[in-house]
């Protein structure tokens, strides 16, 4: 059998390439959800809803960007049509924020991969991204970086 250790490089890599399918000119993001069992639940991007213009122009305009775009993580929650019970989410280039990572502790996912955030990332993103492991861990998560 074929350690956690490669199983959790595939499914990094997995969400690495998800990521790339986003139209953000700036912020690929990627969310990958697997079962216990190693089969994926669902896949998710950061991007405009379906059916809202997803224009270049809305994308470059951030102040517009950020109030129209789903984040990775929302949008593998969303896609999942099961119970997330005992799931891992795998996440690239960045752990959750905040307002995903209330959403993955209420869909019942208990393990979170993501790599550990780069100092420009926590110079942007520091306050979210603390309170989002604080509430991984009074939520009683398994949350691993690397």
């Amino acid at each position: 059998m074929e350690s956690n250790k490669k199983w959790d490089q595939r499914f990094r890599g997995m969400a690495e390439h998800i990521a790339q399918w986003s139209r953000d000119p700036s912020t690929k993001v990627g969310a990958v959800v697997v079962r216990p069992n190693r089969t994926i639940v669902s896949l998710g991007f950061n991007g405009f809803p379906r059916g809202v213009d997803d224009a270049e122009e809305r994308y470059n305009d951030r102040e517009l960007k950020y109030k129209l775009v789903v984040h990775a993580e929302a949008n593998a929650l969303a896609a999942a049509n099961e119970d997330l019970a005992g799931c891992t989410i795998y996440t690239f280039p960045f752990p959750p924020c905040s307002s995903c990572a209330g959403m993955i502790i209420q869909s019942g996912i208990q393990t979170v991969i993501a790599p550990e955030p780069t100092p420009e990332q926590i110079e942007r993103w520091g306050e979210s991204l603390r309170l989002s492991c604080e509430m991984f861990a009074e939520a009683g998560l398994t949350y691993v970086t690397y």
